[in-house]
């Protein structure tokens, strides 16, 4: 009997695996490779700047800015280069409150007319605290409640929160007053309406109701009330 034997089987071809390439990591230049690593640290600072810790209610124009290192004298006045800026128009009340700060000290209180505007600024030490604007019908002493006869078209007040207008001896550190004789476009008086329990009220008597907007100042603390003609 004869038996069939096996078909004889190829040898199999082992499949050499091709060598891999090195890869070619691609390296920046080194000035690119500096933009690289800084490109996140600032845009984590433009975030953080944008931080402010502070409440903000209504609808009123409401700036904030650094500007000159140089602190103010008693004779200067409020800036003259503001004239360049357009008049405000908004007449919407303001609302600004902060927290968790000693009160600030308002160390005096000037004013001027530009173009189109009158300019307040008020003086601070210690920072910028809570404040707000807002239309009365008219100006009233703080505590006492008493009117203060002041003739106008239009009343603004600004209250600032928490502040005081003396030091710790008790005297006064915006003097003279209440009432001070502005005589500006628009601004005719400027009067302390007090200085009682935290809060410093300062009242604008103008000719006729207009918009205003407020700024936010540094070096020296300061804050700025421009009022349109």
């Amino acid at each position: 009997m004869r038996t069939s034997s096996p078909p004889p089987s190829r040898p199999s071809r082992a499949r050499l695996a091709q060598p891999e390439k090195p890869s070619r990591a691609r390296l920046l230049p080194p000035r690119q490779r500096s933009r690289a690593r800084t490109l996140p640290l600032a845009r984590l600072a433009a975030l953080t700047v944008l931080v402010v810790p502070a409440v903000l209610a209504g609808c009123g124009d409401v700036r904030q800015a650094t500007l000159s290192q140089t602190p103010p004298t008693a004779s200067s006045s409020p800036g003259k280069s503001a004239a360049a800026e357009p008049a405000p128009t908004r007449t919407a009340e303001v609302e600004v409150e902060r927290g968790g700060m000693e009160p600030a000290i308002v160390t005096g209180v000037r004013y001027a007319a530009h173009d189109t505007y009158d300019r307040l600024v008020v003086d601070l030490r210690g920072g910028i605290p809570g404040y707000d604007v807002k239309w009365v019908d008219e100006f009233v002493q703080d505590g006492s409640g008493k009117p203060i006869d002041v003739p106008g078209g239009a009343y603004l007040l600004l209250t600032l929160f928490p502040a005081h207008a003396h030091n710790e001896d008790g005297k006064p550190t915006w003097r003279g007053g209440p009432v001070y004789t502005a005589g500006l476009g628009n601004i005719t008086k400027v009067v302390r309406t007090g200085d009682f329990e935290g809060r410093v009220g300062i009242g604008l008597a103008l000719n006729r109701r207009a918009g205003f907007r407020v700024t936010e100042q540094g070096s020296p603390d300061r804050l700025v009330l421009d009022v349109a003609h």
